[in-house]
C-alpha cells in the first residue's frame, strides 16, 4: 500500500526522511506541495495539485499530513474518501481559527524577506497562502469521514492540542496519541514517534 507523506508550511519533503527511514514502508511518496500549485499559491491551487497527481490511482492509499499537510489530507480525504484507506492527522485543525491566521500573517509582515528563503516560498507567497486558509471549517463534512484515523499532536503544541482532542471526540473513528515533551514539528524532533505508531 503507497503511504503519502504531506509536510507543513514552513517545511519540506525532505523533512519526512527521518520517520521514512524509521519506518518498514516499501512504497512512499513526498511531493513537494508548493511546486503542486499552478499559478499563484493558495490553499486551493494546492489541494487541485494533489487530486491532479492522485487522480489515476487505483488502489487506495493512505495519508500521513503535518499541519498544512493534515489540513490538506482531511480535506482530500472528505472529497475522495474512496481512495484513502486511512489517515493519520499531525497537529492538525478541522476548522481554522481565522484570529490565529491574521495574527500569524501579522508577524510574517514584520519578518524580513530572508527569513522565507528556506522555506521554498516567497514572503508574498506565505502571506497569500495562509490567508487563503482563514475560511476553513470542515465540521459540517467530518460524518464523511469512514476510513480509520490517527490523531497525533504534540504535548507543548498548544495551538493544536485542544483541536486534536475535540476532533478525537467528533469521530468515532480515531485513536489519539499525544506525544510527551514535544512541541508542533513532530516529524523533525520526534520521528521515531511517528515511525513508532505507523509500524504498529
Amino acid at each position: 500500500m503507497k503511504t503519502i507523506f504531506l509536510h507543513g508550511l514552513g517545511q519540506t519533503a525532505h523533512d519526512w526522511q527521518n520517520v521514512i527511514n524509521q519506518t518498514s514502508l516499501s512504497d512512499v511518496e513526498c511531493p513537494e506541495l508548493f511546486s503542486l500549485s499552478e499559478g499563484d499559491i493558495t490553499y486551493s491551487s494546492i489541494l487541485n495539485g494533489i487530486e491532479k497527481r492522485y487522480n489515476n490511482i487505483a488502489e487506495p492509499f493512505r495519508i500521513c499530513g503535518l499541519s498544512l499537510g493534515g489540513i490538506l489530507a482531511l480535506d482530500y480525504t472528505i472529497r475522495h474518501g474512496d481512495k484513502v484507506s486511512s489517515l493519520i492527522l499531525i497537529g492538525v485543525q478541522y476548522k481554522v481559527p481565522s484570529l490565529l491566521i491574521d495574527f500569524q500573517n501579522l508577524v510574517f509582515r514584520c519578518m524580513p524577506k530572508k527569513t522565507f528563503e528556506n522555506m521554498n516560498l516567497s514572503k508574498k507567497d506565505i502571506i497569500r497562502l495562509s490567508h487563503s486558509m482563514r475560511s476553513l471549517d470542515f465540521t459540517p463534512r467530518l460524518n464523511e469521514l469512514m476510513c480509520p484515523i490517527t490523531i497525533i499532536c504534540g504535548e507543548k503544541d498548544r495551538a493544536n492540542l485542544k483541536a486534536a482532542k475535540q476532533l478525537n471526540k467528533l469521530l468515532p473513528q480515531t485513536e489519539l496519541h499525544i506525544i510527551p515533551g514535544v512541541g508542533h514539528e513532530i516529524n523533525k524532533y520526534a520521528p521515531e514517534a511517528i515511525s513508532d505508531i505507523i509500524n504498529l
